[in-house]
């Protein structure tokens, strides 16, 4: 039996994926729509989001565009906030957090491209091997 404590399992193409990106929600901030437009065609083509995943898409993009609302104010007053910065660096955590839930960083897609490898460890050197007998 494989334990998966403190291991994520590998994104995978679903069976229910959508096939076509839906629009935007009209209530999100200009960021948060540009945000969602610019990463809906990967999902969809990676096929990893259902109907039931867009809330937590539709957080990401709401997550990411308040980092940029939030930075267009700091730059616009010319001073330093400590509460807007801490708002900023939460939504910033949150980002990367549903970003991770949805193939969108660097490690949660090599987990989507590793998932149609295989378990092909017997080609690896570095693996170590169950039930091999060395002589």
């Amino acid at each position: 039996m494989t334990h998966l404590r403190g291991v994520k399992p590998p994104v995978e193409r679903d069976s229910n994926a959508l096939t076509k990106a839906p629009s935007a929600p009209k209530h999100l901030s200009a960021y948060a729509r540009a945000e969602w437009k610019r990463i809906m065609p990967g999902l969809i083509e990676r096929g990893i989001i259902t109907r039931g995943d867009l809330g937590g898409v539709e957080d990401y993009c709401r997550a990411r565009g308040l980092v940029r609302e939030i930075e267009d104010t700091l730059r616009a007053s010319g001073e330093i906030d400590m509460k807007l910065c801490r708002l900023q660096d939460k939504a910033m955590q949150t980002a990367r957090q549903l970003a991770a839930e949805y193939g969108l960083s660097p490690v949660s897609r090599a987990r989507v491209g590793s998932a149609a490898g295989g378990d092909d460890d017997d080609d690896n050197p570095m693996s170590i091997g169950r039930n091999r007998t060395h002589a």
